[in-house]
């Protein structure tokens, strides 16, 4: 994992991508909230909205 983010972070430095970050940490965050809700309580609300 941490060579995929050194690899990630390489590239986007090398091509001046980082537009790219925002992106890819809302994708993390909205991945693990997905994942989180999956055996909670609050998974019927969460689902609701997407």
């Amino acid at each position: 994992m941490l060579d995929l983010l050194q690899d990630l972070w390489a590239f986007m430095g090398e091509r001046k991508k980082f537009w790219l970050l925002p992106i890819i940490i809302v994708l993390v965050l909205l991945g693990s909230l997905l994942m989180f809700a999956q055996g909670s309580a609050v998974a019927p609300f969460i689902y609701t909205l997407f």
